[in-house]
């Protein structure tokens, strides 16, 4: 089979925890941050993102260099295994070097200001700095870098004015180092804080001194020279869940991130608060654009806002679910508008323009599927709380709620084409028919069958059949005229997906035993099975309305799109860095969505096939 790579990969999604993550390019032009196993360079005006493809584990840190040329970007491997840094060149997205030293875990990353070293940090398994040669793509010298009697070190900080001193600090630990490039040694000064002792959650600097954010609240002044601490403060608590972001101005005034979300420009060494605002979720990235006129911030909530220093008040410019995304669902025609359900929330997504266009939420309660009706006039949503809620798709009001709708959770929905009537499955296994009016939702009938949960529900075109998909390794075929069984598929696995065939003689399915199995309506015989992923249970899939290809995806990360007469993979899209949840085919055959258990929505352009 041919796996070609799906072209034109187009991403919607934000950053996730990642420390230092969103960084503003020296250009003004563009935005990085990491996402998955991937590093997004987004340009700011047109929002048209290019991806720098070739870490196989998850970017935990990135960096770029002060004249802009280079980016550096470090990974998390699985214990024991080497964790890559990866040298890319900026301006011509390309892969200079894989530098491969570091256990687990990079932790931190700094160019020093003649672009001449990178310093890395290595995680709490690998507890080591080396100090690599840029041009040469080589390492000079490493070392422990923390005393035995103190903690990790979490961040690294290269000095603004020499190429061969930088800092590293963590928990209870600040240490500046020298290179010594001839004898191919990194030597180490341990700062004195006197009595103080903290956990270093970020840092910055100026010419001769480092000013060092700490978990409790507070800024530590650093000199480099006699490596003594001048001063602290706020000398009043004033930043709760610690300083977790420090950016230094021109001015002599800095901006301070909190993990309460409070970023605060702040005057002198006392830091008086002048101007504050509160963002939604725990700052994890401060980046300046130019001079520092504007400035971005990143919250561990997915969201990332635009500042003017002037006005110093906040715009969101983008954001994505922090959660896991359990479906994702196209209004009946439509290809430039979808919604998708996550955690506690509904959020519908204008796809030209990668926005965020309504956002339903629900406190204390977890969405498992959506449905759009076909009219386009409601969207229905199925709850743990065994509760069917459905909202306005304009404006997100909600419209009606049917209580008690199952008494484990709702775990699968479905509407009939005529928009009267509503088919949900739960946790306990029962599938019900709801009957809805203008005012009234009436349950009409209760089809006890499946022993475990309902996985999926799909409707035949002229409602009068429906298929349901089942953990207990069923799936049936229900005649919802008469409102009995008509046909059962048994097989060994856990069905986590069906579709209809477009002509509806034959319907598809998978699940945790990896096998796309093409059935008979008719008689329930199996007609082929074919093997769909190497690993990992397959999660989602759907078809395109000629019945021509179909796509898949699951834990294996991948989205494969299938000839369906074949039975082969024509395509392959790698990007998730998440387990698959669902993805869909847009009516207009224009792109393929995916969402994934790590909170990701991927574009995928659809290709041309003919």
């Amino acid at each position: 089979c041919d796996n070609e790579r799906a072209s034109d990969l187009s991403l919607l999604s934000l950053i996730g925890h990642v420390p230092f993550g969103l960084i503003c390019h020296p250009n003004k032009q563009h935005i990085l941050y990491p996402l998955g196993c991937t590093v997004v360079v987004q340009d700011l005006d047109s929002k048209k993102q290019v991806f720098l493809h070739g870490h196989t584990n998850n970017v935990s840190c990135v960096v770029v260099s002060r004249d802009g040329v280079y980016v550096a970007s470090g990974e998390v491997a699985f214990m024991g295994f080497t964790a890559d840094i990866i040298l890319w060149h900026f301006q011509r997205k390309e892969l200079l070097a894989r530098l491969s030293l570091h256990k687990g875990r990079v932790e931190g990353l700094a160019f020093s200001p003649n672009n001449l070293y990178l310093i890395s940090l290595g995680g709490q398994d690998d507890g080591s700095v080396v100090v690599w040669h840029v041009d040469q793509r080589e390492a000079i010298c490493g070392s422990p870098a923390s005393a035995q009697n103190s903690g990790n070190a979490t961040v690294v900080v290269c000095s603004s004015c020499r190429d061969e001193m930088f800092v590293t600090a963590g928990n209870n630990t600040i240490r500046v180092w020298e290179l010594d490039l001839p004898n191919r040694k990194i030597r180490p000064a341990e700062c004195r804080t006197g009595h103080l002792r903290r956990v270093v959650t970020c840092m910055a600097d100026d010419d001769s001194y480092f000013y060092i954010g700490t978990s409790s609240g507070d800024v530590l002044k650093m000199n480099t020279n006699n490596k003594l601490m001048t001063d602290f403060g706020p000398q009043k608590k004033m930043f709760s869940l610690g300083v977790t972001t420090l950016v230094l101005l021109k001015t002599g005034n800095s901006i301070v991130g909190t993990g309460e979300g409070i970023v605060a420009l702040c005057k002198g060494s006392d830091y008086r608060v002048m101007k504050k605002i509160q963002v939604q979720g725990g700052v994890t990235s401060l980046t300046c654009r130019g001079q520092g006129h504007q400035f971005f911030i990143g919250t561990n909530k997915c969201q990332i806002y635009r500042v003017n220093y002037t006005e110093f008040k906040e715009e969101l410019i983008a954001a994505c679910h922090n959660e896991a995304v359990h479906d994702i669902v196209f209004p009946f025609g439509i290809s430039d508008l979808f919604a998708t359900c996550s955690g506690n929330d509904i959020r519908v997504w204008h796809t030209p323009e990668n926005r965020e266009l309504l956002r339903i939420v629900i406190p204390n309660v977890i969405c498992h599927a959506i449905e759009i009706m076909r009219d386009g006039k409601s969207i229905i949503s199925a709850w743990d709380d065994g509760t069917i809620r459905a909202f306005t798709p304009e404006t997100g009001q909600p419209m009606y709620v049917v209580n008690h709708a199952h008494s484990l959770g709702v775990t699968a929905i479905a509407a009939t084409n005529d928009c009267k009537w509503i088919i949900s499955g739960g946790g306990e296994g029962q599938v019900r028919v709801w009957e809805i009016r203008e005012m009234t939702q009436k349950l009409v009938e209760v089809l006890k069958e499946h022993v475990s949960a309902v996985s999926c529900i799909k409707v035949k075109k002229d409602d009068r059949e429906c298929v349901t998909a089942s953990l207990d390794g069923t799936c049936i075929i229900w005649d919802i005229v008469r409102f009995v069984r008509k046909q059962m598929f048994l097989a060994n696995t856990l069905f986590k997906c069906v579709c209809y065939h477009p002509e509806e003689y034959q319907v598809i399915t998978s699940g945790t035993d990896r096998k796309i199995g093409y059935w008979e309506v008719f008689d329930g015989s199996v007609i082929r099975e074919v093997e769909g992923s190497a690993s990992g249970s397959i999660n989602g899939m759907d078809i395109t309305s000629d019945g021509a290809f179909f796509v898949t995806g699951g834990d294996d990360h991948l989205v494969k799109l299938w000839d369906y007469k074949g039975g082969a993979v024509t395509h392959v899209g790698v990007g998730h860095s998440g387990n698959i949840t669902r993805l869909k085919i847009c009516p207009g055959k224009k792109n393929i969505v995916s969402v994934s258990a790590d909170g990701a929505i991927l574009i995928w352009k659809y290709p041309d096939l003919h």
